[in-house]
Formats: C-alpha cells, structure tokens, sequence
C-alpha cells in the first residue's frame, strides 16, 4: 500500500470511530444532530437539553476516556517490547496492573468513594513497578532478566492480596464490585477522571514519543547501543517510568483491560514496520481506535453492558495469534 494512502487512513480511521461512536447506543445521535449540539454548545444556545446531556456528559468523557486508554496500553505495550526486545511483552510486564488492581480493590474493600479509588489504583500502581526495580537493582543481574524477575514476583505478590481481599469481602456487596472493577469497564468515567489522569498521561506520552527512537538502537544489542553513545539505564528508567504512568493511570479508571499492549503494537508493526520513528505514532492511533470500537461493541451488544476485558480477551486472542504468525519475522 502507498505510504500516502496509509497516512490518509491511519488520520481519518479514528474520526471516523470517534463519530461513529457518538451515533451509536441507546440513545442514537445522527452526525447532523451531533454538529448542532456542538455549534449551539459553544456558539449558540442548544435546543435538546437531553441532547446536550448525553453528548457532554455520558458520551464525550467516554469516548476521550476510550481513546486515552487504547492509546497509553498501546504505546506502553510498544515501548517495553522494544526494550526488553521480546515480542510477548505487555504493559503489566513489571506489576503496574496488579498493583493498581489491588490498590482499587483495597479501596473498594474499605468503602471509599470512587476518587480514593482511582487514587489508590494509580499509587499501587506506581508502587509495584518501583518495587520490581528496586529488587532489580538489589539483584544486581542482568538488567533485563532482573526486571521480568522483580516484575513476575511483585505481580504475584499483588495478585494474592487481591485474592485475600475478595475472599473476606461481602460477598452481596463489596465481593461484586471488586470483581467487576477487575474486569474493566468505562460506563462510570465523567470528566472529573479525565482532568484527573490528563498530566500524568502527557508526561507519559511526551517522553516515550521523546526517546522513541533510541529503542531501534537497543535492537542491536546493550554493547553495540552503548557504543553508539546510548545510556542503556537511564533509557530503561525513562520507558519504565513513562510506561507505568500511562499505565497505572487508564487502569485507575476502567480497570483491568488485558490484550491491548500487546496486540496492538504487533497490528502497528505489521502495518508500518519496526522503525519506532512511525511505529510509536501508529500503535497510538491503532490503539485508540480499536478500544473505542471495542467500547461501542461493549455498550451496544445487549440489553446488560459487556465488561471490557471480557471482550478485549475474546477478540485479542483470535486477532494475537493471526497478526502475529503473519509477522513473526521481524522479531527473528
């Protein structure tokens, strides 16, 4: 495929979803009724106040909030496969989603409202990626396999806190919500979770889109990128800091969405190729669109809402084994 005619879709593949996305649901929106309720909105004076609603205050937050989420899962996925170089890499690699799943279920578990808990997810989650490096580092190994090592026990570690937490939680009340907090939803985010996940999310955005290009050095090898004048230790805490910012934040608010980092950067790699110049750019658009699709497939399928990671592991796994047995060569 030309490359001009990659760049028109890969510009016009999200605005067309995030449209698409405002016309669908219960409460259907035409395109022509949607472009009035925002000229009167802003410019004017709106003449469905229903209409008004739904779009500011159910849709539009939702479909940001989508967007954000398929996005920071995506480019973060992107980030560690290229540093830790392994194509089965995802974001959760170093603990960040169990660690903010315990820290919302704990929140949960003590009946706090739902800005501690989004809170509390967001700090957990910073604090089982800490922990992971802070035991690569008293390992002192190798950097890489010291990482996976902090990261699988700190995620063990979090995981059975989470299920000492379910296991004495009431179960006609507190037991329901942990579980379907743990499998990932977007119907209760409102523009006070937006605000609260903006900076830590373009902090994380701006220094992974930043440092991008250093990861095609890290593909020759520690040696070869030290010699080509690459800090090796401060590029890894630059991504890992980065990634767990993007990740503990959209984890705050819809909870546990599995498969995204990593099948998307796999679709994006076999779209544009490993150069992560593009391929950064393309797994944050691929990635936004897909979740908010996934969305809209979650809200509409039935008369009950589908939690997100049920869908996001019945589709992935199919589309994961597809995309990547059509691109396993570029990882050999």
């Amino acid at each position: 495929m030309h490359s001009s005619l990659k760049k028109l879709i890969l510009i016009l593949l999200p605005v067309t979803a995030f449209l698409f996305s405002f016309a669908i649901g219960r409460y259907a929106i035409s395109i022509p009724q949607l472009m009035l309720t925002l000229y009167g909105h802003y410019f004017g004076s709106v003449m469905e106040t229903n209409l008004e609603t739904v779009v500011f205050n159910i849709r539009l937050p939702r479909i940001f909030a989508g967007m954000l989420v398929g996005a920071a899962l995506s480019t973060a996925g992107a980030a560690y496969q290229g540093m830790f170089k392994n194509p089965l890499v995802s974001p959760d690699i170093l603990g960040a989603s169990a660690g903010a799943g315990f820290g919302a279920c704990l929140a949960i578990y003590l009946s706090q409202s739902g800005l501690i808990i989004q809170v509390s997810a967001f700090l957990f989650g910073l604090a089982a990626v800490f922990l992971a490096y802070l035991i690569n580092v008293k390992l002192d190994y190798d950097p890489i396999l010291g990482l996976v090592l902090g990261g699988i026990l700190i995620s063990t570690l979090f995981s059975s806190g989470t299920g000492v937490l379910k296991y004495f939680a009431d179960a006609n009340d507190k037991l329901p919500a942990i579980t379907f907090w743990l499998m990932g939803s977007l119907s209760s985010v409102n523009k006070r979770d937006l605000i609260m996940v903006l900076i830590p999310m373009l902090i994380g955005f701006t220094s992974l889109f930043l440092v991008r290009w250093r990861l095609n050095v890290l593909a020759f090898g520690e040696e070869e990128a030290r010699a080509l004048g690459i800090n090796t230790k401060k590029l890894r805490l630059i991504v890992i800091i980065s990634s767990t910012l993007v990740t503990a934040a959209s984890v705050s608010i819809c909870g546990m969405v599995g498969w995204i980092g990593l099948v998307i950067p796999h679709l994006a790699r076999a779209i544009v190729g490993p150069n992560y110049r593009v391929l950064m750019p393309v797994t944050f658009i691929v990635g936004a669109t897909y979740l908010l699709l996934i969305d809209d497939v979650a809200r509409c399928l039935g008369s009950v809402e589908v939690p997100l990671g049920i869908l996001t592991s019945l589709i992935g796994v199919p589309f994961f084994i597809f995309i990547f047995k059509k691109n396993v060569r570029g990882w050999k």
